[in-house]
């Protein structure tokens, strides 16, 4: 995966901006935010961002990170972590067609 992804800033932006696109979204752990959108969402590329019944998982760039900081804040402050710091993100996602979602999580490290 490209880790500066274009098709993953366009997730995370639009399920921001229309919230009734999640199906389901919890946190898990401390430092991760699990959440899963309608698949029929248009997505540049899903087939690679979001295997079908397989998981991708990649740490997004410095440059990614530093760039889109205020929107990554936005999902860490829906986890139960209370250090309001983090270095690396990580982004796991998969396609679940039974369930006609993507999953999509974001772990804080």
């Amino acid at each position: 995966m490209a880790s500066n992804s274009d098709s993953i800033y366009y997730v995370l932006t639009k399920i921001k901006r229309h919230p009734e696109l999640i199906v389901m979204q919890q946190p898990r752990y401390t430092n991760t935010i699990m959440l899963a959108i309608d698949d029929r969402l248009k997505i540049a590329d899903a087939g690679y961002y979001f295997p079908k019944l397989s998981l991708m998982v990649n740490r997004l760039s410095n440059d990614f990170v530093a760039k889109n900081e205020d929107l990554l804040d936005d999902y860490f402050a829906k986890t139960n972590c209370e250090q309001p710091i983090y270095h690396d993100v990580w982004v796991t996602t998969s396609h679940l067609p039974a369930k006609r979602a993507y999953l999509l999580e974001l772990s804080y490290e």
